[in-house]
C-alpha cells in the first residue's frame, strides 16, 4: 500500500540518494588527494570528511522533506524554530565554532605542517614551538623547553606566525593519542 501509494516519491528519492552519494564520494575523494597532495595528517583528512558526510545527509533530509511534499513555508517555520534554539545555545559557545570554522579553514589553506618550527608573533605570548599535530580544536605545539602546550585555531589565524625551521624534527612526531 505505501508502494503503491509513493511509487514516484521513491523514484525520485532513489535518484537525489544516489545522486548525492556519488557527489560525496567525489568530494570526499578530492577532499583526501588535496590532503595526501598537501602532506596534511590522515586525523584532519578524516575531520574534514566527517563534515562533508554530516552536510550531505541534511541535504538529503531537506531534499527529501520537498519531495514527499513540505511546503516551503512548513520547513521555514521548522528551521527558524530550530536555528533560533541553536543561535542561543551556540552563543555560549561561539569560540568552539570559531575554532571548528579556523580548523576547516587551515585544512585547505595553511602554509605549516606537522613538524615545522615556528614562531608565533603574539606580544603578549610569543611562543616559538614545533607543531606536533592539528586537530579540529586546537593545535598540540612542544616548546623549545619540552612542554607540550594546545594553541587554539582561530589564534592561529589570528596572530602573525613564521616559520623558524621546515620538518624541524628527524622523524615525524607520531601523533597525539586521542
Amino acid at each position: 500500500m505505501f508502494f503503491e501509494t509513493y511509487r514516484s516519491e521513491l523514484i525520485i528519492s532513489a535518484f537525489v540518494i544516489a545522486i548525492l552519494f556519488i557527489l560525496r564520494l567525489i568530494t570526499i575523494i578530492a577532499i583526501r588527494k588535496l590532503g595526501r597532495k598537501s602532506g596534511i595528517n590522515q586525523a584532519r583528512i578524516s575531520l574534514i570528511c566527517r563534515y562533508v558526510n554530516g552536510t550531505t545527509i541534511l541535504l538529503a533530509l531537506i531534499i527529501e522533506a520537498f519531495i514527499f511534499g513540505a511546503r516551503f513555508r512548513e520547513l521555514a517555520v521548522v528551521f527558524s524554530s530550530v536555528f533560533a534554539i541553536l543561535g542561543i545555545a551556540l552563543f555560549a559557545v561561539w569560540s568552539i565554532l570559531s575554532n571548528v570554522t579556523s580548523g576547516i579553514i587551515m585544512f585547505f589553506n595553511f602554509p605549516y605542517k606537522v613538524g615545522d618550527k615556528i614562531n608565533i608573533h603574539d606580544k603578549d605570548f610569543p611562543v616559538e614551538a614545533i607543531i606536533e599535530d592539528i586537530r579540529a580544536f586546537h593545535l598540540y605545539l612542544r616548546l623549545n623547553n619540552g612542554d607540550l602546550i594546545t594553541y587554539p585555531n582561530n589564534l592561529m589565524l589570528q596572530k602573525a606566525v613564521s616559520i623558524v625551521e621546515k620538518d624541524a624534527i628527524e622523524d615525524k612526531p607520531e601523533t597525539i593519542s586521542k
